[in-house]
């Protein structure tokens, strides 16, 4: 039998693990002007040394990102009905503003450094709105319009009214799902069978890699749709509490399989793997993923469930600050070229004013009717104290994914 309470209020540790998550974006996507892997723009020097930490946070940062929210689902299909509405609201405005304004900068000077389009940004948008397919090099056609890093909110979007469908289908299966988590054996349930899924959705990743096209995206919508799922279907189970017993030894398994997946990627870099053994290291980067998310949960659940005075005005700012920093991030990048500064002084740098201007976009815009529904901001002062069951929305952006 179940020794310890299921949570009733808000559950804090989840709030700051998506505070924690999104603190992350800003110097990854910093991270990615400067590696080898495809951006917007690229530093004309690169270094790939530092790939394998920004590989540390790859194989979760997304993950917990959908499971997280859709532990929030669960709050906001409690607290009644409009759950529809206000999802669409929350996400859908935020959305078609983004790719009006926010995010059109990124598509322009990617295609100014790229395909060398030497018209000005009045000339660009007219293209960019008339769905222009005529920006390609030897890596394919720009698609625009573009959402770029906010894929996020159209599959959160949809992955919400599946889950509301599904849960007013079958209005015990949370509860199904609960009972399941607290059964006997929970430490197996937890480590073993909940990591099948990803070790599944990984065999997919040669077929459909990763592509943030919301009709064509098969491997992302297994992996990202089944952690959506699990937080909307467990968030009041034992889930959170199974996490935390058994962290350490979740720590331990995703360290040793990271180091595995690390050597066979260095090995096989410039090599064709057996089949076999690809298939292997496929179903070992799943459980990874998994068992990084329950070391990552539990250490959360032990150390990080608590209020803070700035906990719920960083709830509030982090979804525009999401919405804001990666053009800003390629604006900076731009405007700092002239100086010719090198990455450790440029990098460093390029983080701060990327977090700096958005936050202070964040306090100007929170007082603008309409801008600030647009943008993703809850109106008026920032909020002291969050009923319980609420939480705000984020989005990351994308990580490498190797098909190897």
């Amino acid at each position: 039998m179940n020794s310890h309470p299921l949570p009733q209020g808000r559950q804090y540790f989840l709030d700051w693990l998506r505070i924690l998550a999104f603190a992350l974006l800003v110097p990854y996507h910093v991270g990615m002007y400067y590696v080898s892997w495809g951006w917007h723009v690229k530093s004309a020097t690169l270094y790939p040394g530092l790939e394998p930490f920004m590989m540390l946070s790859s194989p979760w940062r997304l993950g917990l990102l959908f499971l997280i929210a859709g532990a929030a689902s669960q709050g906001l299909l409690q607290r009644g009905p409009g759950f529809v509405r206000s999802r669409s609201k929350r996400l859908l405005w935020p959305l078609l503003f983004g790719m009006l304004v926010i995010v059109p900068p990124q598509a322009y000077f990617e295609v100014v450094t790229k395909v060398q389009h030497g018209g000005s940004y009045g000339d660009f948008m007219r293209l960019y709105l008339q769905a222009y397919q005529g920006f390609c090099d030897k890596d394919g056609c720009l698609t625009l319009p573009t959402w770029n890093h906010l894929w996020f909110l159209p599959y959160l979007w949809v992955y919400s009214l599946l889950g509301y469908a599904l849960l007013k289908t079958w209005p015990r299966l949370s509860a199904a799902a609960g009972a399941w988590m607290s059964g006997p054996g929970g430490g197996w349930r937890l480590l073993g069978l909940l990591a099948l899924p990803l070790m599944a959705a990984r065999s997919l990743v040669g077929l459909f890699p990763s592509t943030h096209n919301l009709s064509w995206d098969w491997y992302n919508h297994v992996q990202y749709g089944w952690l959506f799922l699990l937080g909307l279907l467990a968030a009041r189970s034992e889930l959170w509490e199974l996490a935390r017993r058994h962290r350490n030894l979740a720590l331990g398994l995703a360290a040793a399989s990271w180091t595995l997946v690390q050597l066979y990627f260095q090995h096989y870099q410039d090599l064709a793997p057996p089949d076999a053994l690809r298939w292997a290291q496929r179903g070992l980067y799943g459980a990874m993923q998994w068992w990084c998310l329950v070391a990552i949960c539990g250490l959360a659940k032990q150390h990080l469930d608590f209020d803070h005075r700035w906990r719920a005005a960083l709830n509030s700012a982090i979804f525009c600050v999401y919405i804001l920093h990666q053009t800003l991030i390629v604006l900076l990048s731009r405007a700092l070229l002239p100086l010719q500064l090198p990455a450790a002084v440029e990098g460093p740098l390029l983080i701060a004013l990327t977090l700096g201007s958005s936050l202070l976009g964040y306090l100007a815009l929170r007082r603008v009717p309409v801008l600030n529904l647009l943008m993703g901001v809850p109106g008026g002062k920032t909020p002291s104290q969050q009923r319980p069951g609420r939480a705000s929305t984020m989005a990351p952006s994308s990580a490498p994914m190797s098909s190897r």
